[in-house]
């Protein structure tokens, strides 16, 4: 992976990728596909597309056989993956031969990791994961109450551990994701499953109401985000990255075995779309804030 990123000196210092990345293109745009789907070479391909589009972090699927977070769009991906013979081995094989601009994230289940050293442990995984250049792992049926293994290992190679937090996640539970997340704060848009929606949830604005003086460590908004629209308004409701998967997910579906360039092509496409979304968001709230600072106050006898 290179890293090609500008500095820029009125951005917070920080040590994570993940997190200067966000800062650093501010609103991001966070892109899922699946790796193996519909091969790893075809992978390296889209990998390609969605950075060229503008996406600012990238999260690869390793496919797992039972991916209790996802809904069919990505199960059917993880499934295709599976069938072409996609491995951990494989996965990694791949991920070191990216260069892309935005930093790369593994989103995976607890198994996968524990599954691949010689003994149930998650740091050969983490180590591996390391020397391969990504910067950070997304594990759904990991309970942060659970994670301090993942996250030792994860400090002690430099990759951040991204934890998801649902609409109905409170209390206990909450303080403890926001004091070990790194990177960013998976915000569920929804309850349910992964999908590609026509709309986005009304429960988005109070789930990044509620994570307010929690944390400083950025929220990114996922779960049914489909389109330019969309993004704009998770990020005028004041997420600092939307994150999108299933969309993505489809656009690799729809292709099937056409080769990589026709998909290529409309995932860049699609990338461009969302990333202009979020930007324009971002740009009219910058426009309003300008205005109120320049409306003078009305004087009073």
């Amino acid at each position: 992976m290179s890293d090609d990123r500008d500095d820029s000196s009125d951005r917070p210092a920080v040590d994570s990728e993940i997190e200067a990345a966000i800062y650093e293109n501010h609103p991001a745009l966070i892109a899922y596909i699946t790796a193996g789907d519909p091969s790893l070479e075809d992978t390296k391909a889209y990998v390609e597309a969605l950075d060229r589009g503008g996406a600012d972090l990238i999260e690869l699927g390793l496919p797992f056989s039972e991916p209790i977070a996802e809904g069919p769009t990505i199960q059917g991906a993880i499934n295709r993956a599976l069938a072409a013979g996609t491995t951990p081995a494989g996965f990694f094989d791949l991920v070191d031969g990216l260069e892309t601009d935005a930093p790369l994230l593994v989103m995976t289940y607890y198994n996968m990791l524990l599954q691949f050293g010689a003994e149930a442990d998650v740091r050969p995984f983490v180590e591996r994961a390391a020397d391969a250049g990504i910067s950070g792992v997304i594990v759904p049926d990991l309970p942060a109450e659970e994670a301090e293994p993942l996250c030792a290992a994860c400090d002690e190679f430099g990759l951040d551990v991204v934890f998801i937090v649902a609409p109905t996640t409170e209390g206990d539970r909450l303080e403890t994701i926001m004091s070990r997340a790194s990177g960013f704060v998976y915000v569920q848009a929804r309850l349910g499953t992964t999908g590609a929606r026509a709309d986005v949830s009304s429960a988005t604005h109070d789930s990044l109401e509620r994570l307010e003086g929690h944390s400083d460590v950025p929220k990114a908004v996922g779960f049914g985000v489909s389109k330019g629209d969309h993004a704009a308004e998770i990020v005028e409701a004041g997420a600092d990255g939307v994150i999108v998967g299933s969309a993505l997910v489809d656009i690799v579906a729809a292709h099937g075995s056409d080769g990589d360039a026709p998909a290529a092509a409309d995932l860049e496409e699609k990338a461009r779309e969302l990333k202009a979304g979020a930007e324009r968001a971002a740009a009219d709230a910058d426009a309003t804030d300008g205005e109120q600072e320049r409306t003078p106050e009305p004087e009073h006898p």
